[in-house]
């Protein structure tokens, strides 16, 4: 009878120990084949997947939007008007009339039904709001092969629950704002575990066209949606209310308007061109016992900076909310 010893090693990529005999076993060829063909089956279904993960056609390729709200008409817009893609490369659908006409104002292709969308796209965003998009993407299952790359803009959802819902880990969130609609978004995206670098590099090309695109990851998204996703609002109220402070200082309403849209607008391009800390370019405009230290003094006693601090964590909160609703 033939003594079989096992030598433990050091494992080599398949994880397996060396055999040391002169006359193997019986079972031993058995064990081989059957490792053998294991090996050979991992390596079709890596094949099938690689196959069906086809490179999208970056000159020719298609985008569809689920969703026809104001936040697909920005990043729309943004796309055509920096000319990435022609209106006639882009497609959604939507019931209401009044979106319809929204999308065809820019040449954008209306179709019938989302099924039809999806079917015509390359790319398809996802665009809905977070309740629903669950729903969404359950019905068009069956559409969402590996051969596209889906897209999420939906706050709060995450890409583990969207590659489950779709059946495809072929997906990249993103969390973009309104001002892709003039090509100054702030737009962060994070890639699931079937998107390719070539996939990334695309979403960051096509959101980086209508502003400015970071990467980072998931874990980070509900503070941005409480920063970039819902800061334009904030930013919006501000510019309402130095309007308004300057009528009630006797300025027409709409000269206060736009200097104060332009006030800002300057404002961030200082911050962004010139590298300076907020706090530094702001220390350069206030001199001692002037205007702007009277006027910071009155912000600072209102709570300015907690109240704006507080909003966000609002924000990122209930975008945390949403996710864990899923």
């Amino acid at each position: 009878m033939t003594r079989i010893l096992f030598k433990r090693t050091s494992h080599d990529k398949s994880g397996t120990a060396s055999l040391l005999t002169t006359t193997p076993p019986p079972f031993c060829f058995c064990v081989t084949l059957r490792k053998q063909k294991q090996t050979e089956s991992d390596s079709d279904t890596t094949s099938h997947l690689a196959m069906e993960a086809l490179p999208i056609p970056t000159d020719t390729f298609k985008l569809g939007f689920i969703g026809a709200g104001k936040m697909a008409e920005s990043i729309a817009r943004g796309i055509v008007r920096s000319g990435v893609l022609p209106p006639n490369r882009i497609s959604t659908f939507h019931a209401n009339p009044i979106r319809r006409q929204a999308f065809e104002s820019f040449g954008v292709e209306l179709l019938h039904r989302n099924d039809d969308v999806v079917e015509d796209s390359d790319i398809v965003i996802f665009s809905v709001k977070p309740q629903v998009v669950k729903d969404v993407v359950l019905q068009l299952r069956p559409l969402l092969s590996k051969k596209k790359l889906l897209v999420s803009i939906a706050a709060g959802v995450k890409l583990k629950d969207l590659q489950e819902w779709a059946g495809n880990s072929r997906f990249i969130r993103v969390m973009p704002n309104t001002p892709s609609a003039v090509g100054e978004a702030a737009s962060v995206m994070s890639l699931g575990v079937g998107a390719t670098e070539q996939d990334g590099d695309l979403i960051a090309k096509l959101f980086g066209s209508v502003g400015k695109t970071w990467k980072a990851d998931e874990k980070l998204f509900d503070a941005v949606t409480g920063v970039s996703g819902s800061g334009p609002a904030y930013i919006y109220l501000a510019i309402e209310a130095l309007a308004d402070g300057g009528v009630a200082a006797g300025l027409p309403r709409e000269l206060a308007l736009g200097l104060a849209s332009q006030t800002v607008l300057g404002a961030a391009s200082m911050v962004t061109s010139t590298g300076k800390h907020p706090g530094q370019l702001k220390d350069d405009v206030t001199s001692p016992a002037g205007t702007t230290i009277a006027g910071i003094h009155e912000l600072e006693k209102g709570g300015f900076r907690g109240i704006l601090m507080n909003a966000v964590l609002a924000a990122a909160r209930r975008s945390r909310e949403f996710s864990q609703s899923q």
